[in-house]
């Protein structure tokens, strides 16, 4: 089959591949129809390399159909359209009776560390084989695959994957009153649905970003919004936007490469020119985070407000303004994304024919598989008004 694999840093091929096969009684194998290019991809594209092997497939934003189920499978059978939850849990165990999917106590990777398994996504997790592909093994497929009606496209679903219950997710933590304001930092996906589902649960909802286009399509939806470039500072200026005070809850959509921290940009840009051997106990162990949004969170929430934090991290030794966090009360919420949690919420607007959340307002490229390398390229340096690439197999 053909699938998207990781070569190096930039440096992204379509490669024919063996096909996967049954390897468990819970496994199962889908056709992949669609599979999205995540932001937390670009992460491996440009600063969690050390953690890939030449040939890894990547993504973890995938959906298609049945075609074949391990004998312990009874929930899906070949033929049924599904979604695919990025991480890999059991449903069954201490962790997942809780809701915390994230922490699957039978896909956990205890040998790094880290927590439940995740479709494509490095060593870190598991080296389980991801989603930009023609076929997919899933594992855990007695519980994870989420089946879905036939008549809606794929964008109905799609994003139930991963980045619309990380969003809902993100929100939920930010723990707003019921006429709360939310500053989302990041028009990202992730930050756009965070936008959407703010003002759905009746928020005021401020977004931040640079681009233009991402800046529009928040406006479109209802956001007010915030050029960061246009301003001293953002976090004064958010501050001043709500009463002197600062929002209710601030959500950091963006994660360990924020634009405004030339630092930890700079330790990411040396960690990466490195061989494996060397990068990878410095990227683990003692990296840095460029760490811009996060600290601006922490900096215009209110006192007593909760930062919630969906967007990636993966330093060590990151140093923190705890002074100002202990004496300002705040509150902060992150992780992982539990999406099964999520699902029995957003399943109904995702199905709404008016489409609440914009799920068929978020693709602004679809492309084939094989033109899959230019798609990083152009999501990466944000061209041609690029916000989600999907990927057609």
């Amino acid at each position: 089959m053909k699938a998207l694999t990781y070569h190096g840093r930039r440096d992204v091929r379509v490669d024919d591949v063996p096909d996967p096969r049954i390897e468990r009684p819970t496994d199962a194998i889908i056709k992949v129809t669609s599979s999205a290019i995540c932001g937390s991809d670009l992460h491996l594209y440009e600063v969690l390399g050390p953690f890939l092997k030449a040939g890894d497939i990547l993504g973890h934003e995938p959906m298609g159909i049945v075609q074949e189920v391990g004998a312990d499978v009874s929930h899906i059978k070949p033929g049924d359209r599904v979604v695919i939850p990025f991480n890999i849990s059991c449903g069954s165990c201490w962790m997942c009776t809780r809701g915390l999917f994230a922490q699957c106590e039978a896909t956990q990777n205890r040998e790094t560390g880290k927590g439940a398994s995740l479709f494509g996504y490095t060593e870190l997790y598991g080296s389980v084989p991801g989603g930009q592909a023609e076929f997919l093994r899933v594992p855990q497929a007695h519980f994870g695959p989420i089946k879905i009606p036939e008549e809606q496209p794929d964008e109905r679903f799609l994003f139930l994957s991963d980045i619309l219950p990380t969003a809902w997710q993100a929100v939920k933590y930010a723990d707003l009153p019921a006429d709360g304001t939310l500053a989302v930092l990041g028009a990202g996906p992730v930050g756009q649905f965070c936008a959407r589902i703010g003002r759905h649960l009746g928020a005021r909802v401020i977004v931040v970003d640079s681009v233009p286009e991402r800046l529009e399509m928040a406006r479109r939806h209802g956001a007010e919004t915030l050029d960061s470039t246009e301003v001293d500072d953002v976090a004064e200026t958010l501050i001043e936007m709500n009463e002197g005070r600062g929002p209710d809850g601030v959500i950091d959509a963006v994660g360990m490469e924020a634009h405004d921290s030339p630092a930890g940009k700079a330790a990411h840009a040396v960690v990466a020119a490195l061989p494996d051997a060397v990068a990878n106990p410095l990227a683990d162990k003692i990296a840095l985070d460029r760490m811009g949004a996060l600290r601006t969170a922490i900096k215009c929430v209110r006192r007593g407000g909760t930062v919630s934090v969906s967007g990636v991290y993966g330093g060590e030794v990151d140093p923190m303004p705890m002074m100002e966090m202990f004496d300002r009360g705040i509150t902060m919420r992150m992780g992982q994304c539990h999406v099964k949690r999520w699902i029995d919420d957003l399943m109904p607007l995702v199905q709404d024919d008016a489409d609440p959340l914009g799920t068929l307002d978020m693709t602004t490229h679809h492309l084939p598989l094989d033109q899959g390398p230019g798609a990083y390229e152009i999501f990466q340096r944000k061209q041609d008004g690029c916000i989600k690439v999907v990927l057609h197999p």
